[in-house]
Order: structure tokens, then sequence, then C-alpha cells
């Protein structure tokens, strides 16, 4: 999956100095590179029991539902606060700078249901966390977490210690 690295744009300095942003947006319009992606995630989790599969605003919104129509399966968006129209459940959490709130409506996961993650970077882990514990607060089961790449160096597969992590490429 290496060959991928090459599709992605790094931005240095953004979106503040010193921290080099990984751009999948000129992966994603290769049209052998965005295949790949999907195929892998796809191949990675084919034999994992589920039921949906969950995407994280915002680029995990293009991921997600790709894998979870290869996969025959459902597809649920997890989005930023005030962004969905029905009931929802929220969950604020910490970043680097601040915190943040993601929601998702309260009926979309149904009690026991098997729920994979997807989005397209593992940072710090923060977000992944706290979109795992909306699942299980509607009393989910988290499947897994399906990354296209992730940071190393900021450990955040560790927080998510027992839990499937997959990421295709490595920074």
């Amino acid at each position: 999956m290496n060959h991928l690295k090459a599709l992605i744009r790094e931005v240095p300095d953004f979106p503040k100095p010193g921290i080099n942003f990984y751009d999948i947006t000129t992966l994603l319009k290769d049209k052998t590179g965005f295949k790949n992606v999907i195929d892998s995630l796809v191949n990675q989790f084919r034999s994992t029991p589920i039921d949906v599969v969950l995407g994280i605003e915002a680029r995990g919104f293009i991921i997600a539902p790709a894998v979870a129509y290869a996969l025959g399966y459902g597809f649920i968006p997890v989005r930023k606060e005030k962004k969905l129209p029905a009931d929802r459940a929220r969950i604020e959490y910490a970043l680097e700078y601040g915190t943040d709130v993601l929601e998702i409506h309260k009926d979309a996961i149904d009690p026991g249901q098997n729920v994979l993650i997807i989005d397209d970077v593992l940072a710090t882990g923060g977000t992944a966390v706290a979109v795992g514990k909306l699942v299980e607060m509607l009393h989910g089961k988290v499947a897994g977490f399906g990354f296209i790449l992730e940071l190393d160096f900021l450990k955040g597969r560790e927080k998510l210690a027992g839990y499937e992590a997959y990421s295709l490429l490595h920074y």
C-alpha cells in the first residue's frame, strides 16, 4: 500500500506552523488509488461480523459509504454538533487545542448491532474513541476501526487498545 503515499499531498504548516497535514483529496481523485483504498478496507473487514458501517464527518463520509456498499451494509453518519435533524446522542471530547462535539441519531444503531467505524486519519485517537463511546452509548458493539492513514508518532492506536484497528498507511 505504500504506493498510495505518493498520491497523498503533504501540506507543511497547516493548520498551524509545525503541523504537516496529509491531504487525501489528491488520493481520492486518483481512480486507481481510490479503488485501492476501498478494496483494502473491504478485504480487511470482509470476515468481521458487521451490521452497519459508520463514517465520521467529514472525510469519513467519503470512504465509509463506499465500504458499506461494497460489503453490503448500510451507512450511518456521525456529524458535528447541530447538523442532524432528529433526536441525537452527543459526546464532547478533548482535542489538542480545545474540545469538540459529535452527534449521532439516537435511532441510528439498534442494540447489539456490530458497527464498523471508518475515518481518514488516526492521529491522537480522541475522535475515534469518542465515536466508539457514542456507539456503545446506543448499545451497539464496535466491530473495528478502519483508517486510510495513521500518524504512528501520535500513538492514537494505544487509545484503541481492545479494538481491532486497521490503517492502510503509516507515517
